[in-house]
């Protein structure tokens, strides 16, 4: 189990943001106790508390692309990482980790958002592409690792868990009455909504 989460701001990446992402991170601690990473740039900024499972010593997220363009995260695990690995070296990319988490980064690469696909395993992943200011999102088709998202004032941000958006100060803490209800009728809330006004989660098999 590992926390991952990110603001991406349409602008321009607030000069607050670092220490939001930090927060947010920090929030997740308990999903990753074995260690933690970071990216910023003009417009995203990602967070990672890693539970170091597949290449303990290495395998820090987020993990980047052989030129840096592209940053992949994940909380889950991929159980055919192997093949996909032997497939995509034999197509020139480069690993620069044994983890399970960075064939993402050049699956996306080769093949684009369709990767996901290709993937057998249980996660919750992210991806930016800085070179066409992109993020993915994406979860596992039996919804077992979530994904919770939130966008206002064009500010997106997202995470494994929901107390890591609270952290951020453009988000209240209101309950979505209609969630409620849904909760109290079914005893579950249906995706995309939760229990928190404005925040969504993805669900089972989606991809944003």
């Amino acid at each position: 189990m590992c926390g991952i989460c990110g603001v991406v701001d349409s602008e321009h990446l607030d000069s607050q943001a670092e220490s939001w992402v930090r927060e947010m991170a920090s929030r997740q601690r308990h999903r990753g106790p074995d260690d933690e990473g970071y990216y910023f740039d003009s417009f995203a900024g990602l967070g990672s508390r890693r539970l170091s499972i597949v290449d303990i010593s290495g395998g820090r997220q987020p993990i980047p692309s052989e030129n840096g363009n592209v940053q992949g995260l994940c909380n889950g695990e991929i159980y055919n990482y192997r093949s996909l690995k032997y497939d995509l070296e034999r197509n020139g990319h480069r690993f620069a980790t044994k983890s399970d988490s960075e064939v993402i980064v050049h699956a996306y690469e080769e093949n684009g958002p369709e990767f996901v696909k290709n993937l057998n395993g249980m996660f919750g992943l992210a991806i930016w592409d800085a070179a066409r200011c992109l993020l993915l999102l994406a979860r596992d088709p039996l919804g077992i690792k979530p994904v919770y998202y939130v966008e206002k004032d064009g500010k997106f941000a997202f995470a494994s868990e929901i107390k890591a958006l609270l952290a951020l100060p453009f988000i209240s803490c209101e309950v979505d009455e209609e969630a409620l209800d849904l909760y109290l009728t079914f005893r579950f809330v249906p995706s995309p909504r939760t229990l928190f006004r404005g925040i969504r989660k993805l669900g089972p098999g989606e991809m944003l």
